[in-house]
């Protein structure tokens, strides 16, 4: 939202107030923090002190490295929740806090994070900076604290009924010349968000607008920090676009909170965020295989779904999951989780009879927090009190998605439990996995939730982490802690705690996929380790090209899965079965088997990833290399983990031009080595894209013609060396997630110190191409 026309005139309709000065300060009595007075005019004589209105700016040390910043104008004003949940895993004590006092101003540092508050002269500054010196961040300078009356009020009179009027609380944080801002959720547009008017608000509008369907109020810097907004109301952002040299930040209401978290690399940054609002759950190596969906709209029963199973396994193409969606309940029911007796008459002996078969290992289901009125089951949950009401009394429906449809309301606990036993009658039924598809169109405006302490507004984003949630710990309780796998759609802070997320509803070209690649960029710059695509995009009928230049992205994001709406994404639909060494089938089942042999190198950075509270991919780049000022504005290539460089394609041609680092990258599938920094261009077939090896790296792989996902990672593989130096480490997992063994690079930087650890005979190659490749094998 624009407060101002221009840097001169107030935008219209609007009236500001601004913190003018930093009249008093006074410290916490827990010495945790400073709480900040501010006048919104100058004072400069004991009358100036009347008739005029005040904002409190509190800054506090919640833990190292972060500062949170409060701004209140009244105190008295309620504020409901639902808050985030915060520090799930616990507060950590507060570290080296100081406060310093001089004649101009008052620092609080908290470890390496300070913010120096400017108390001389009747100006208005507060300067975020490296206690240390080396750096200042951002800083809140004039005419950057305030708050809004809309519409514009002329009397302070008019003050006495608000019911009329909306007030708005914003900050204006400073933008350095050539900063860049990521981040802010699952976002398709331009990666870098300088000059563009953000709204965090859930919604479901595809992957070709402004709108997401994950909003998370965070945002990193290239400067070295971060910033986590407090709050799950509507936050609107102006990042550089009302005033170029600052990202403004408002929400309706009188208070607005905020952490500014220090890295100083964004790997720090996202660690301590995690700290916040909580790491990444693990989830199991077998999620990690391809999934395969019935798609939306087509029509499935159990001899199709066979025939899918057969025709790739037929094709050599292992399918780890198989998801059903909608419409493995009756059209107008969903989500009355009763299978459709029709296409589905023995649902668990159907599940029985196909994992039995060994076509496929999982069984996923696809589920909404919806109820539409013509199942018999809506009676019931209204009349029970499940379903969310409007301030009248009625149940809330409208005829969005589904006739009459009603709303699971996750705040009564009862409605909570009883959405539980209907999961678990699911799992009973052999299902292991759930879509959470929706959750974002939730009203805001003539409802009544359960718990009538909760504010409308901040249950429109919340309610997906309570949808998530719920689902999420019910396959826990059922499954295992590190067994629970989802696939959400819906997001906001904190649900990177219940694994994973996919980039929703995207076309079927290669403009789609370019915009989910920087979805899942932006996302993962959110705390989000796991992330996937509908290969092949949702939308249309993709042309075989784009399917496999699709099938190879989709195969290098931690999680896989072909799913599209009114049309298979099995590949001899797409090309009319094309039995071709570049036919769809056969480069489905290339990539499929390279993922597979990944998996020892998958795994290992999977346990990584979660312990930073970072991405394993998509990793922008970024995240790798922050000193590059090229790698904050790469968004169509990736880091998977942090050895690997992944850069799809986009045309047909297989023409692709990618950015490579400072150092000696290796591509995987030629062994050639290309020295960075540096753009390079090259021209690929179906069967490889641009997959290289940074410098230092040790790749542990399983043996050549691997197909499985779960397999014992310390037999049978191979130690791929590349370009490494004494000391190198890489740390080798089992396919439960467990720390085995370190490998370690020798003195000689050509072969590794003990080899014990792994399964089978040494034998030690070196091919022609600068690398250095050892095999394991038990033969």
């Amino acid at each position: 939202m624009k407060f101002r026309d221009g840097m001169w005139l107030p935008a219209e309709g609007k009236r500001l107030e601004y913190a003018e000065e930093v009249y008093s300060v006074t410290e916490k009595e827990d010495g945790q923090g400073l709480s900040l007075f501010c006048p919104t005019r100058k004072i400069h004589n004991r009358s100036d002190s009347l008739n005029l209105s005040t904002l409190t700016i509190d800054i506090e040390a919640p833990f190292d490295g972060a500062l949170s910043v409060s701004t209140t104008h009244w105190q008295g004003a309620l504020n409901p929740g639902p808050h985030f949940e915060l520090f799930p895993a616990g507060k950590p004590e507060p570290g080296k806090i100081n406060i310093q006092k001089s004649d101009k101003s008052r620092t609080i540092s908290s470890g390496s994070i300070s913010a120096t508050v400017k108390t001389a002269d009747h100006d208005f500054a507060i300067k975020f900076h490296a206690t240390d010196g080396s750096k200042e961040l951002t800083s809140l300078l004039n005419r950057s604290v305030g708050f809004a009356y809309s519409p514009a009020t002329s009397s302070p009179m008019q003050l006495a009924d608000m019911r009329n009027l909306e007030h708005y609380i914003f900050t204006q944080t400073t933008l350095s010349v050539g900063e860049s801002v990521h981040g802010l959720g699952e976002r398709f547009g331009a990666f870098n968000k300088v000059g563009q008017a953000i709204t965090l608000w859930n919604a479901d509008g595809g992957t070709s607008s402004d709108q997401a369907y994950k909003n998370v109020p965070l945002w990193i810097s290239s400067r070295g920090y971060g910033i986590f907004i407090d709050t799950s109301d509507k936050v609107e952002l102006e990042v550089g676009s009302e005033r170029c040299s600052r990202v403004q930040t408002s929400v309706l209401g009188q208070r607005l909170k905020w952490y500014i978290i220090h890295g100083p690399s964004p790997k720090d940054i996202l660690q301590k965020y995690s700290i916040l609002t909580g790491k990444p759950g693990s989830v199991p190596s077998w999620s990690f295989g391809l999934w395969l969906s019935t798609s939306f709209t087509t029509n499935y029963d159990e001899a199709t779904v066979n025939s899918f199973l057969e025709g790739m396994k037929g094709r050599d193409i292992p399918v780890e999951v198989f998801h059903f969606d909608c419409f493995w309940m009756k059209a107008f029911h969903w989500c009355d989780f009763v299978f459709d007796s029709e296409m589905f008459p023995d649902p668990a002996g159907q599940i029985a009879r196909l994992k039995a078969s060994g076509l496929v290992k999982k069984v996923c289901v696809w589920v909404n927090p919806y109820l539409g009125q013509a199942s018999p089951v809506f009676a019931f949950a209204a009349a029970k009190g499940y379903l969310l009401r409007r301030k009248n009394g009625d149940i809330f429906q409208w005829d969005l998605w589904q006739t009459g449809m009603g709303i699971i309301d996750f705040t009564n606990p009862a409605a909570a439990a009883w959405y539980v036993g209907c999961l678990h009658s699911l799992f009973d039924k052999g299902i292991d996995s759930i879509k959470t598809d929706f959750g974002e169109r939730i009203p805001s405006a003539d409802v009544q939730w359960y718990d009538s302490s909760l504010d409308a507004g901040k249950m429109h984003n919340y309610y997906a982490f309570l949808y998530n949630k719920i689902v999420y710990e019910a396959l826990q309780d059922r499954f295992g802690k590190n067994e629970a796998v989802l696939f959400a759609r819906a997001a906001t802070a904190g649900t990177q705690r219940f694994p994973l997320q996919w980039g929703g509803d995207c076309e079927s070209t290669p403009e789609a996929m370019a915009e989910s690649i920087r979805g899942g960029l932006s996302l993962g710059l959110c705390g989000y380790s796991f992330w996937s695509v509908d290969i092949g995009g949702f939308e249309g009928y993709p042309a075989p090209w784009i399917y496999k230049r699709w099938v190879a992205f989709g195969l290098l994001c931690s999680h896989s899965r072909l799913h599209g709406s009114n049309s298979f994404r099995v590949p001899w639909t797409v090309d009319d079965d094309d039995a071709s060494e570049q036919g769809c089938s056969k480069i489905l089942a290339r990539w499929t088997a390279l993922k597979a042999r990944l998996m020892p190198y998958i795994f290992s950075q999977a346990q990584e990833a979660v312990r930073l509270g970072i991405p394993l991919s998509l990793r922008a780049m970024c995240l790798e290399f922050p000193d590059d000022p090229t790698s904050w504005y790469l968004d169509r290539q990736f880091m998977f983990g942090d050895s690997l460089l992944v850069a799809p394609i986009f045309q047909e041609s297989g023409e692709v031009e990618f950015y490579l680092p400072k150092g000696r990258w290796t591509s995987f599938f030629s062994g050639e080595t290309k020295k960075g920094p540096g753009w390079f261009k090259e021209t690929h077939k179906f069967d490889t894209l641009p997959l290289y090896v940074r410098e230092n790296s040790i790749l542990v792989l399983g043996k050549s013609g691997e197909t499985r996902t779960v397999y014992d990672y310390s037999r049978d593989v191979e130690v791929h060396l590349f370009h490494t130096t004494p000391g190198t480490k890489t740390t080798l997992v089992n396919s439960a997630g467990d720390d085995t063994e370190v490998l370690q690079v020798d003195d000689g930087g050509d072969s590794l110190i003990d080899q014990s650890v792994l399964q089978g005979n040494w034998i030690e190659a070196i091919d022609q191409l600068p690398r250095v490749v050892k095999f394991y094998s038990t033969d």
